[in-house]
């Protein structure tokens, strides 16, 4: 028997005292989203606040320095960005799932352990990228304001990995202010500082080289400040105990997280890369430009991945794959819906906007435009990549990603030799459409996840489908879902519920399963 036909809406709460059991589950998905949706409202506005001061950096540098100076600094930092992401081996990301396991299933030594080992190899790596970096372009630089420019963003890598890696343990022990503070407001509001005084105040000729210098000495500060923080916010038993290591598996899970995290962040800015090595740097400082501001579009959804991973991971590991299709839907049109509100200003004011950052810059229209669309789909189709890594398929990812960042690469080299930036932004537009599309195929077919906000085309056809009351056509959405939720959850509390045996967690989990397939409302 159809249950909508004998259960109306109403009855869910109704029934709630019979059923402490779902409940209890009801109860616990409640406010696993009610925290990401007010985890997300304070990284929001942290994540404003830092893109605020990016870009008043970007501006200051641009005015400052000139296009072709602007473009130089671009171009190199773009290299430094990805050496970066490959520093961190892995280790950014793969912090996120270890130390809330460890500290969970209170595994001290583990934890401790992780942690240790994940910072010492990060520092090696990164003084190895000092090292062979300054052989390589010590006879390869073309001009020596290129060559100063590179030797000092060398040692602007190590300092930015750390930062990115002590960062994430503090998203692990749920810092996330503390974690998102550092990186973007103190190191863009540093670099202003040190740019403003030394050519407004002083006087001084500010080249590529002094701007990246400033550059190290912001994120130096922003390592000390995450440090600090760090120490304070881990669990006081981690100072007295012992690490023990793990190393095999935290390799086998790091390995390919560093592809994703380098081969995502050379996808991103390989547009940049390749322009100032077969065209010119100009062109280069313009797409650069161009790119950071499309960026703008998915600060709804990086603040959303600040609690987003954690909680994906957790689902998955208890098997509550209902549960992670509503938390994926429901971030998902949380970030479109933000995500499409800020490309379309910026879609409609793309002149004025570069404009403001000095003569030259209004070339980077077009390319711009073509980004902030690619940028929305991509907004739609959610956090897909956060999804397969926080669920085990991590090497599935790196291979699409792979894929991906290939295509890209080919695709630029003959779009820039043709269309110059703008063919760079058609590029890089196009494999970030093509690139979600294959996620969201393999998440379906694997998981048998819906991608980002289809999933709510597939609930509500299956409502039409499957039942009407009246004769009237039923079609669940979201948000009554959450509302109902929160009552049935509060009458819970009231009553006692949560107590139920084994067989009653089967049965709530059949039956709340059951809701969000759409055979109840």
């Amino acid at each position: 028997m159809n249950v909508r036909a004998t259960r109306p809406a109403g009855m869910i709460c109704g029934t709630a005292q019979g059923r402490g059991g779902d409940m209890a589950k009801i109860s616990s998905t409640s406010v696993a989203v009610d925290r990401l949706a007010r985890s997300s409202i304070i990284a929001f506005f942290v994540y404003c606040a830092g893109i605020g001061l990016t870009y008043c950096s970007q501006l200051i540098i641009a005015r400052v320095v000139g296009i072709d100076t602007y473009g130089m600094y671009a171009y190199v930092f773009a290299w430094m960005t990805v050496l970066t992401y490959c520093s961190t081996l892995g280790f950014d990301v793969a912090l996120l799932r270890f130390v809330p396991t460890y500290e969970a299933q209170r595994a001290w030594p583990l934890l401790q352990g992780v942690i240790q080992y994940a910072q010492r190899r990060v520092a090696f790596i990164g003084l190895a990228v000092i090292g062979v970096g300054s052989c390589v372009i010590l006879p390869w630089a073309s001009t020596p304001e290129l060559r100063n420019t590179f030797l000092v963003g060398f040692m602007v890598v190590p300092v930015l990995a750390l930062v990115r890696l002590r960062c994430s343990v503090l998203r692990a022990f749920g810092g996330v202010v503390s974690a998102l503070a550092p990186d973007r407001a103190v190191r863009d509001g540093m670099l202003i500082a040190l740019v403003s005084v030394a050519a407004l105040v002083l006087g001084w000729r500010v080249d590529a080289p002094a701007v990246m210098l400033a550059t190290l000495v912001s994120s130096a500060v922003a390592l000390a400040c995450t440090s600090v923080v760090m120490r304070r916010r881990r669990p006081a038993v981690l100072g007295a105990v012992m690490p023990a290591y793990d190393p095999p598996t935290w390799r086998r899970t790091a390995i390919p997280l560093v592809v994703l995290g380098a081969t995502e962040s050379l996808m991103n800015r390989t547009g940049v890369m390749l322009l100032g090595s077969i065209a010119d740097t100009k062109s280069a400082g313009i797409y650069s430009l161009a790119f950071n501001i499309a960026l703008v579009v998915t600060l709804p959804r990086i603040a959303v991945n600040t609690l987003f991973a954690p909680e994906i991971s957790g689902l998955h590991a208890r098997k509550e794959t209902a549960m992670m299709q509503l938390l994926i839907t429901k971030a998902s049109s949380w970030t479109l819906g933000a995500g499409l509100c800020m490309a379309v200003g910026l879609f409609l004011l793309a002149t004025p906007l570069l404009g403001w950052f000095g003569t030259g810059y209004e070339a980077g229209v077009p390319a711009l435009r073509i980004l902030l669309v690619s940028q929305v789909i991509a907004a739609g189709a959610g956090s897909q990549l956060y999804v397969m890594t926080m669920t085990g398929h991590e090497q599935s990812a790196a291979v699409l990603l792979t894929c991906s960042a290939i295509v890209n690469a080919i695709a630029s080299i003959f779009l820039i030799s043709w269309f110059g930036f703008t063919g760079a932004a058609i590029s890089t537009g196009t494999v970030l459409i093509i690139w979600n599309a294959a996620m969201g195929l393999f998440l379906w077919q694997k998981l048998n996840l819906f991608p980002g906000v289809l999933a709510i085309f597939r609930f509500s056809d299956r409502s039409t489908q499957r039942g009407a009351v009246g004769g009237v056509p039923h079609v669940p959405n979201l948000p009554v879902w959450i509302s109902r939720w929160s009552k049935a959850e509060r009458d819970s509390r009231a009553r006692g519920a949560g107590r139920g045996t084994a067989s009653t967690a089967k049965r709530r989990s059949r039956w709340l399963t059951s809701i969000i397939r759409g055979d109840i409302s």
